[in-house]
């Protein structure tokens, strides 16, 4: 059995792309063995990961049954392939990409209809009328389910969708759907409107951890390094470093730009971007000129706060 972390990425569309970008922009670019066909890879400067390339449905599925480490998906495919995430993976970062809403929609011209309460009305009448439930197609299966029992809704029946969703109402498939939309702008150019209090999830891109995976410990220790570089790429973009007379003592500023400043050696400090030049001038100002500012890319620190969290989950999943 290998002992190098199984990471899987998806292997085609925007999804990709904004992954390989997430992950060059902290250093760590994806070259993929074999040709831009091939379905391995391996991250430079990080040893001991396996990169696939796979679906972003796959990658959910692999992250949740454990034959994955850790993987790039959304969370819809997520919370959609197990019906009790927590209890199978651990959300290690949102990435900042591939945001999405799954949501219920209906037909435009259905105008007493806003809110749930009101498709179930609708259902209700639909059933005594016709004899048949509301139709709601959707990949979504699971999802709907859950979504519409806690609404208390029941007067429906899911059709699975293989195609395009959002046009089954007009085909005459269905009557209601659940879908992933971005702007709304595809529903809207179908006749449809989000029912108001019909937002199930918001969803984006998520570095995920599989609980039922084998984790030895040399999976343990890159993925704790993968970690380290993700959240010191982060915390240098929201950060200067300071350079000033190594004699200067900070205590001498003002209490609040004391809190402002995170002292790393004589002379040397870091400091939010935000406030970094009215800091910057403030020691100047008491006497600590001159003072630099020089791009901090990356601030790595001793913990790992997210690689800590996660193996507290991971032996808690462990223990009988």
């Amino acid at each position: 059995m290998t002992t190098s972390l199984r990471l899987a990425i998806p292997s085609k569309g925007r999804l990709k792309e904004q992954t390989e970008a997430y992950f060059a922009d902290a250093g760590l670019r994806l070259e993929q063995i074999g040709g831009a066909r091939a379905y391995s890879a391996r991250l430079e400067g990080l040893a001991g990961v396996e990169v696939q390339l796979l679906s972003a449905s796959e990658i959910a599925q692999g992250v949740v049954s454990g034959d994955l480490h850790l993987g790039v998906t959304g969370e819809d495919l997520l919370r959609e392939t197990a019906p009790d995430l927590e209890a199978a993976a651990h959300l290690l970062a949102p990435l900042g990409f591939g945001r999405a809403r799954l949501v219920v929609a209906a037909p435009k011209s259905w105008i007493d209809v806003d809110t749930m309460a009101d498709l179930d009305d609708v259902g209700a009448r639909h059933e005594a009328r016709t004899g048949q439930r509301l139709r709601v197609a959707t990949k979504y299966v699971r999802s709907t389910r859950t979504f519409f029992a806690a609404a208390g809704i029941g007067h429906y029946r899911i059709v699975e969708s293989a195609g395009a969703t959002e046009g089954a109402p007009a085909s005459g498939a269905a009557e209601l759907i659940v879908d992933i939309t971005t702007t709304g702008a595809t529903l809207e150019g179908n006749g449809l409107k989000i029912i108001r209090d019909g937002l199930i999830l918001s969803s984006e891109a998520q570095l995920v951890a599989g609980l039922k995976a084998h984790w030895s410990p040399e999976a343990l220790a890159s993925l704790r390094a993968l970690l380290q570089v993700i959240d010191a790429r982060a915390s240098g973009k929201t950060r200067l470093a300071l350079r000033f007379d190594p004699a200067f003592q900070v205590g001498r500023l003002a209490p609040d730009f004391i809190g402002a400043v995170e002292v790393l050696s004589p002379g040397e400090a870091l400091c939010r971007r935000v406030e970094a030049h009215e800091v910057a001038r403030a020691i100047a100002g008491a006497g600590g000129g001159p003072v630099r500012t020089i791009d901090a890319s990356f601030v790595y620190r001793t913990d790992c706060a997210r690689f800590d969290a996660f193996a507290a989950r991971l032996d808690s999943a462990r223990t009988p």
